[in-house]
């Protein structure tokens, strides 16, 4: 189990890397705050999934769901509501879906569930494909959105609004124990009391407010809404792929995962986009075979042994001059 201070030192921490962050676009280079503005975006994505995903066991390849309904709201509301409206638009019509969908959808486990979430993204996808052909839109434009610069800042607080919320997941004991005891056995956790339910809807919920608000801050981005790629599959595979590379039991771990995956992204993506693949999947057979804790748990293991090793070292003398002092 995470220790309170081990939780709060991992929060100030990440505070510290988002404030860093904040100075980014002060640099006047528009290549740095669009990365910038990326590795936000994902840190905000994966930290959302490992809310819901990681801490309850539920493995959920349907997260685009969620950052498609975002977008698409962002499309249909952007010309009628100002920005500071229009986010939490985004979300809440994610949020609401989840709460429509998690009745039915929380029954199931397992694989079932994973295919399930699956199919509920592409069923949303071809339900909006058919409407915008229906009106005869084949994709739609965003006009007027704001700078680079203002939009890194709404991501910013995407950001941290998903990390606080594993924050607050995590320093409650309640929550922490209830859903790790709801990931370990459900049927078992509700025998001794735990409301599996209830917890399961709000971490979804939550989730799903994020990823929305996310998907309507990148819709404001690109300019441009196109359903088959914002409701892309791979963003959903990104997601976990980021989680498990980073380690999904602890706060820091997803925010680990975007920022390796982000820079790996950078470096590969527009001249070797299948070798970015590739590599993806190599990494994540390694950090699933051999590094099951992730890039989190390898930290904390490391730093456990210097730990070790420097009080030992320290322990050392000590113990001579106890000796020489008894010699006297």
């Amino acid at each position: 189990m995470l220790s309170q201070t081990n939780t709060r030192n991992e929060m100030m921490g990440l505070v510290v890397l988002l404030v860093a962050l904040a100075c980014v676009p002060f640099a006047g280079n528009d290549y740095l705050t669009g990365v910038g503005f990326n590795l936000l975006m994902w840190i905000a994505l994966a930290s959302a999934w490992a809310l819901f995903s990681a801490l309850t066991g539920f493995i959920s390849l349907g997260h685009v769901v969620f950052f498609g309904l975002g977008t698409y709201s962002m499309v249909l509301v952007w010309e009628h509501l100002p920005i500071w409206l229009a986010l939490p638009v985004s979300g809440l019509a994610a949020a609401v879906f989840a709460l429509v969908i998690a009745l039915p959808v929380l029954r199931i486990r397992g694989p079932y569930f994973v295919i399930l979430t699956l199919g509920i993204a592409e069923l949303v996808k071809n339900i909006v494909l058919m409407v915008e052909s229906s009106l005869g839109e084949a994709s739609r434009i965003l006009l007027d959105a704001p700078s680079i610069e203002a939009l890194f800042y709404w991501m910013l607080a995407c950001a941290f609004l998903a990390i606080l919320a594993g924050f607050y997941v995590r320093k409650n004991p309640r929550w922490w124990l209830g859903l790790r005891a709801l990931r370990a056995n459900e049927e078992a956790a509700e025998t001794v009391g735990v409301p599996v339910g209830r917890m399961k809807l709000m971490v979804l919920v939550a989730s799903a407010f994020i990823v929305g608000a996310v998907g309507g801050v990148s819709a404001l981005r690109s300019t441009y809404f196109e359903a088959g790629a914002a409701f892309d599959p791979m963003i959903s595979f990104t997601m976990i792929a980021m989680t498990i590379i980073g380690g999904g039991d602890s706060l820091k771990g997803p925010v680990l995962g975007a920022i390796g995956l982000t820079l790996l992204q950078e470096v590969l993506w527009a001249n070797f986009p299948q070798l970015y693949t590739v590599i993806l999947g190599v990494l994540l057979t390694l950090f699933v075979l051999y590094v099951p804790g992730g890039l989190s748990g390898w930290m904390n293991r490391l730093l456990a042994k210097l730990f070790k090793k420097g009080s030992a070292a320290n322990a050392t003398p000590t113990a001579d001059a106890a000796e020489a002092g008894g010699g006297k």
